[in-house]
């Protein structure tokens, strides 16, 4: 097995999929609306993607809100999968919990089914069940290549203990995927601290608005606009990068 540590960025511009690139992310997450915590991308967006030369695994969420979905929620899922398989894209990221924060194994045997020539990555459903330990043989037995978690705590380092536990009880079946406000300067202790051979980051600095002086205003007031929109940083990819080619 190698000892590289893989690099997961998300993004959801084409901006920043040619900054996350550039910089030397390993894989994509490809996403629309982060500020939302991620929606399934745009077609237009998936058939961008498809161009770059790493694995490409777009977000499969049709809504805002919880992971809890309804019949019409699923056959929308079942159908962006599709679009993700007409991409030619490497995988997808999905999850579903039932109302009591368990994941929803029934649902998402239907969706792993669905994307069966596809990757799978379980995403952070996982961090609202109440046993995450029970959750990841569940996730497992479902045929999940990995699980995207923050070790339910508000990040990641914060959590380090609980993913240091998955990675063990993992033993290999499947990956670990850590992320929750991984950054440059705490990626080498998280990967120290937990033994993840895989860590996820949005490596995100402030957005640049095209609206010139006083246009912008008039863009916040009528909604179009928000406060702090972020956008992936290529500078902050490449310094991950080299903090983790550095642990090879």
């Amino acid at each position: 097995m190698s000892d590289r540590v893989i690099l997961e960025v998300c993004v959801d511009t084409p901006a920043g999929l040619a900054a996350a690139i550039a910089g030397g992310a390993d894989r994509i997450e490809l996403c629309s609306a982060l500020a939302l915590q991620g929606l399934t991308p745009t077609p237009g967006l998936m058939a961008l993607a498809a161009e770059a030369p790493i694995p490409i695994y777009p977000m499969i969420r049709p809504r805002n809100g919880d992971f809890v979905y309804d019949a019409g929620d699923l056959d929308a899922m079942f159908r962006d999968i599709d679009a993700v398989r007409a991409a030619g894209l490497a995988g997808v990221v999905i999850g579903a919990n039932r109302p009591a924060g368990d994941l929803d194994v029934e649902a998402l045997a239907m969706l792993v089914a669905h994307a069966e020539d596809l990757g799978v990555t379980l995403h952070r459903a996982f961090d609202l069940t109440p046993d995450p330990f029970a959750a990841l043989e569940t996730a497992i037995d479902l045929g999940f290549e990995r699980i995207l978690t923050s070790g339910q705590a508000l990040n990641a380092m914060a959590g380090a203990e609980t993913i240091a536990v998955l990675v063990e009880r993992a033993a290999g079946r499947i990956a670990i995927l850590a992320g929750g406000g991984v950054n440059p300067s705490n990626v080498a202790e998280l990967v120290a601290r937990t033994g993840v051979r895989e860590v996820h980051g949005s490596c995100s600095g402030p957005m640049a608005y095209g609206l010139g002086q006083g246009h912008e205003d008039r863009a916040y007031k009528l909604g179009f606009v928000q406060d702090g929109l972020r956008d992936t940083d290529q500078a902050v990819v490449a310094q991950v990068a080299k903090v983790l080619r550095g642990l090879e």
